[in-house]
């Protein structure tokens, strides 16, 4: 805050309803910055009607606004990683044998030798598999478990244990039933989910235990790069098909699969899952969680440093707020164009909380949707009017095209999506889908 002349943030609004300073949830007060930063119009002001002029100036500024103000920027010096097997097995996934490979990506820390870090990873694929199989990359609250050992206690929808009688089969179960792999990777095997962490991880190695400049990365973006590594061993495996790997997560995983998605264009398919605010939904919506909540201590470390100018209320440059942001969420889903890109949500009834505000992700979709079909894909299908769209009901998904949508009837997870997500992925990858 003093390399950035903030003299005092303002305080984020309550998740709890009943307290004097709750978050807003009267749709009439929800868009005070009712007009979004236009995605298809360069910084001189003219249109972009080109897919090249996107490609080659567009796309650039964008990324180089949220690397800037919002993400941070992964510095030129990261150290190199040395991938190593450290255990097989071989198993089951439901009644499918699987091979399962324990992974640890070793980051070359002779610049620094007191910060370790050790990527955790674990890939598993089908025994009976005739060639390299596409793979999902799963962000992980936990290590995950190889196939034939005893799996630790995980949240719901994530893969781990029985699920409950009469839901789907576990994601893990689902994919390895359709001829898919999945990985299983540790983001906080990259960077710590806290501010303390910031001078230790991936961050704190480059940095040598120093503290961040303001446009230094932050966990979002680190936990992305470690994602990246991840693919980068993924495309020396011969029993993976490395341009069909696909990356999820569920809440701050979400914003991390979604982060990942828009930064490398290697990965293939995106399942972003109940992501919300720093995610798929818009900053500039007064709903549920908001800048500010980013810019308080316990989530700042997610942003960069000058991040926290959104959420000034004293500074040396005045005050900001989200609406003097130079870019908003629909810019980090169009980032994601034209790969396939599903952006997953609950209902509030079963704990998918209103905190996340479905609806502001549901605007950000149908804002992002021009630059899918500038790059020859279709989007929702529901015209441009982000001020106006309405939500499709529940379980109503809108899977027709590359970018698409589906609020589930369960909580805050994924798993009642992957059984559409899964043939979804399937048609854009030109496979057979298993019925």
């Amino acid at each position: 805050m003093t390399q950035l002349g903030i003299k005092k943030l303002r305080p984020g609004p309550s998740g709890n309803e009943k307290d004097p300073n709750h978050a807003n949830y009267d749709e009439s007060l929800a868009n005070p910055f009712p007009n979004l930063p236009e995605v298809l119009k360069l910084k001189n002001g003219k249109k972009v009607t080109k897919a090249e002029v996107w490609w080659k100036k567009r796309r650039p500024e964008i990324v180089e606004d949220f690397e800037r103000e919002v993400l941070g920027r992964i510095p030129p010096n990261v150290p190199k990683i040395t991938w190593e097997i450290t255990n097989t097995s071989q198993g089951k996934v439901g009644s499918y044998p699987v091979n399962g490979k324990q992974l640890v990506g070793h980051v070359d820390n002779s610049s620094f030798p007191s910060i370790h870090v050790d990527i955790q990873m674990i890939l598993v694929t089908p025994a009976e598999a005739k060639g390299p199989v596409p793979v999902m990359m799963m962000f992980m609250f936990g290590t995950g478990y190889l196939p034939g050992t005893t799996p630790p206690p995980s949240p719901a929808g994530r893969g781990f244990g029985p699920p409950p009688a009469g839901s789907d089969p576990p994601a893990t179960e689902q994919l390895i039933a359709d001829g898919w792999g999945y990985a299983y990777i540790n983001p906080t095997s990259v960077q710590a989910d806290n501010g303390a962490g910031l001078t230790k991880g991936i961050i704190g190695l480059v940095n040598k235990g120093q503290p961040r400049k303001p446009d230094d990365w932050g966990s979002l973006r680190a936990w992305a790069w470690g994602a990246s590594r991840g693919l980068d061993y993924l495309e020396t495996d011969k029993a993976v098909d490395a341009k069909h790997v696909g990356i999820e997560g569920v809440s701050r995983y979400g914003k991390a699969a979604l982060v990942t998605m828009a930064f490398d264009t290697r990965f293939a398919v995106v399942l972003v899952g109940s992501s919300g605010e720093g995610g798929a939904k818009l900053h500039r919506r007064n709903w549920g969680e908001a800048v500010e909540n980013l810019t308080g201590s316990g989530e700042y470390h997610w942003m960069a440093g000058n991040f926290l100018k959104y959420g000034a209320e004293e500074a040396g440059f005045g005050s900001k707020n989200a609406g003097d942001l130079p870019v908003d969420a629909h810019e980090l889903i169009a980032l994601c164009a034209p790969r396939p890109t599903f952006i997953s949500y609950g209902v509030p009834e079963k704990g998918d909380a209103k905190w996340l505000d479905q609806k502001g992700s549901y605007m950000a979709t149908i804002a992002a949707g021009p630059v899918f079909r500038l790059l020859g894909a279709k989007d929702l299908g529901k015209g441009d009017d982000y001020k106006t769209a309405e939500m499709p009901p529940v379980n109503v998904g809108l899977l027709d095209g590359q970018l698409s949508w589906r609020q589930h009837d369960g909580g805050h997870t994924d798993g009642p999506n992957w059984k559409y997500f899964i043939p979804w992925a399937d048609k854009f990858f030109k496979r057979e889908h298993a019925k």
